[in-house]
């Protein structure tokens, strides 16, 4: 039961290359953290919780996240929310704030996050991109994979697209849509110009869910996975062997709808 009557709904982004995910971890740089630290100097207390829509990884960035903030004072948060953003680096953004009833309960109120991950598919790819992309060198069968995108629509076990956790027992996932696209979102001289992503949305998803499941589409692409084999995995977890999540600075939490927006 919450003790701090005041609740404040941020949305939030943030570049997450410099952030060792989003939850507190000993010596390590979290956005949580982060956040907490610039709230306890603003407000010149301890006496507050917050909690976020999502606990990203390690390394994945957020465009549209949000976290909600509990006091035991009212406070004024929309003029105070210019002076929270000129304490926090660069590499992160309150973007909007409101106040919600203390019973309204953030992770319970996710109806559904869409995910991007962007990637490239170039023999020549320049580093600095690599903050942003992650480059497929090996030439990819693009009618496969995005074959591979469709078999992932709909409700299924998702135990071999994530890391399991001796805590967790339910493995279903609905995923509502699942594509690739192309984007001119990344513009300069050091950006590829042609560049994808794997889009997906669905109510909820698993550790390393949709780093495994890109990983799975590129398997298909370079021809060193069957296309059968997805809904095989469904079927029978077990029987094979884990997925290597793709790399952590392609993806993006890209939206988050609350049932109350």
């Amino acid at each position: 039961m919450q003790s701090r009557p005041y609740s404040y709904l941020f949305s939030i982004s943030y570049f997450g290359a410099r952030y060792k995910g989003w939850a507190p971890q000993p010596n390590q740089p979290t956005v949580q953290r982060r956040l907490e630290r610039v709230i306890r100097h603003l407000l010149g207390h301890e006496d507050f919780s917050l909690i976020g829509s999502s606990r990203t990884d390690s390394g994945v960035s957020c465009v549209g996240g949000y976290v909600q903030i509990f006091l035991r004072e009212k406070v004024e948060m929309n003029s105070l929310l210019p002076e929270l953003n000129e304490r926090l680096p660069q590499d992160m953004q309150l973007n909007s704030v409101q106040e919600v009833a203390t019973n309204f309960n953030l992770i319970q109120s996710v109806k559904q996050k869409t995910y991007r991950y962007y990637f490239s598919n170039l023999i020549d790819f320049h580093p600095f991109a690599s903050a942003f992309l992650v480059n497929i060198k090996e030439n990819l069968n693009w009618e496969a994979m995005r074959e591979a995108c469709q078999l992932f629509k709909g409700k299924h076990d998702f135990k071999a697209f994530c890391k399991p956790s001796e805590n967790k027992i339910d493995y279903i996932r609905e995923v509502l849509s699942a594509g690739i696209l192309n984007t001119n979102e990344f513009l300069g001289q050091y950006f590829p110009k042609e560049i994808y992503y794997f889009e997906i949305t669905g109510t909820g998803f698993l550790h390393h869910q949709v780093r495994m499941m890109m990983s799975a589409v590129w398997q298909i692409g370079k021809g060193e996975m069957e296309l059968p084999e997805i809904s095989a995995r469904f079927e029978s977890p077990e029987l094979f062997e884990k997925l290597p999540p793709a790399p952590a600075n392609g993806l993006v939490l890209w939206e988050t709808v609350l049932d109350i927006l």
